[in-house]
């Protein structure tokens, strides 16, 4: 039996798509890439964490229908460390020891990136950490792809000092009890403190997670800024204490023209649960909010509620900062033409991603990434309208220019292959 040339080419394309996709549209080429979902989706920080699980299975699903990377099929493994601390470690010695997978995308608080760190460390994996956090650090198997202080903490300060922003004189630094307030709070005390401000104009507080019982605290910040100077507080509560603390607010009367709170950690999701009217006109800095008019983030917001079947879910910062994270991922594992572990690390910085504010981001060889800042104010609907923004990106420094002991520090695992690298000694820090 003849066969034609076009026959035999047809064929072996035919065969060529059922190798790389299977008979059936499953994938026969490769075993699947795993990566892991490492968020808590119970305790007190599964408000804010279970979206950001949501958030990775969605970019997992979306890349599959592209045609996955390096031809093979992403899978997503997920667990849930439940707002345990160390438990965090545990989880994540078992998505790289037991399930092989090759980069992990997760953690919320310092406390439990804190935790895994050893981990990743030790076995030699990739996190990917998206959220707002205190910096002082720079780790070559952590990529940050959340603010650092000079991306957030800092800028709301200044804003907040400025004309714009009222002329702040009095502060009030209450935050969650754990090492991202506590080492935030340093930072901006210090900064404060170099502006001219007397320690007796700034007021600190802390209290432990699911804190519930704002009355007394509300009515101390009430008293202090009743001494004659514009006040303000800048908030690092995180997880589901928010919901209590801005309620109690309300409740108090306390409104935004006599003493404007700026969070560090409430956003879309967070406000989603809380009766806004009594918060109109309160503040988060953040590096995104959803009401930004951009194609990409109307893009993303339209498969966002497509995937969760929910046409009010909404989007919030540190989704965003997966969404770069995971593509930066995609991009250097495509670019290294493999998954192993270091040649990915060694591809990441300079990798460069659209955000979906409308800039370029890219990975630094501190393993930071470049944002900009915003400065939102609480609208009725629980979004926000953007009263300040930075010109441009603005790079992430790892370690704090106002911290004695830091100042001199940098981050960089391209050409000194350290993370605190110290420019005056010219050494590298143990």
């Amino acid at each position: 039996m003849r066969v034609s040339r076009r026959t035999l080419l047809a064929s072996a394309a035919g065969s060529a798509a059922i190798l790389k996709f299977g008979a059936t549209g499953s994938w026969a080429q490769g075993a699947p890439i795993k990566v892991g979902i490492l968020h808590s989706l119970s305790g007190t920080m599964a408000i804010s964490e279970t979206t950001l699980k949501d958030v990775m299975l969605m970019l997992i699903e979306e890349q599959n229908k592209k045609g996955g990377v390096l031809g093979r099929r992403l899978e997503a493994v997920v667990t849930d460390p439940a707002s345990n601390w160390p438990l965090f470690a545990e989880k994540a010695r078992e998505l790289i020891t037991r399930d092989r997978v090759s980069a992990t995308f997760g953690c919320w608080t310092s406390v439990s990136r804190k935790s895994v760190l050893p981990v990743f460390k030790e076995l030699n994996n990739i996190l990917f950490y998206p959220v707002q956090y205190e910096g002082e650090e720079s780790e070559r198997n952590v990529f940050y792809t959340g603010a650092a202080p000079n991306q957030q903490a800092i800028p709301a300060v200044d804003y907040l000092m400025s004309k714009d922003g009222g002329e702040v004189k009095r502060w009030v630094l209450a935050g969650t009890d754990y090492v991202y307030p506590r080492t935030t709070n340093r930072i901006l005390e210090a900064y404060l403190r170099s502006k001219g401000v007397a320690a007796s104009d700034i007021m600190i507080n802390y209290t432990p997670f699911g804190h519930s019982d704002w009355q007394t605290i509300v009515a101390s910040i009430k008293t202090f800024g009743a001494a004659g100077k514009k006040t303000a507080v800048v908030s690092t509560i995180n997880g589901d204490a928010n919901v209590p603390f801005y309620k109690e607010l309300g409740n108090q009367g306390v409104k935004a023209t006599d003493i404007p709170v700026v969070a560090f950690s409430v956003g879309e999701e967070e406000l989603a649960g809380i009766d806004t009217k009594p918060l109109l006109g309160h503040l988060a800095a953040w590096n995104y909010f959803q009401s930004v008019k951009n194609p990409d983030n109307e893009a993303f917001i339209k498969t966002w509620q497509a995937f969760t079947r929910n046409p009010k879910r909404v989007t919030n910062d540190p989704m965003e900062a997966h969404y770069i994270g995971f593509n930066m991922w995609v991009k250097a594992v495509e670019k290294a033409k493999t998954v192993d572990v270091d040649a990915v690390i060694d591809a990441l910085p300079g990798i460069k991603q659209a955000n979906l504010t409308g800039g370029i981001s890219e990975m630094l060889p501190n393993h930071h990434i470049t944002k900009p800042v915003m400065i939102g104010e609480v609208r009725e609907d629980g979004q926000f309208d953007v009263v300040w923004q930075t010109a441009g990106l603005v790079p992430g420094d790892a370690w704090s220019k106002h911290l004695e002991g830091s100042k001199d520090l940098i981050g960089d695992w391209v050409g000194r292959k350290c993370g605190n690298w110290n420019t005056v000694t010219n050494r590298c820090g143990a």
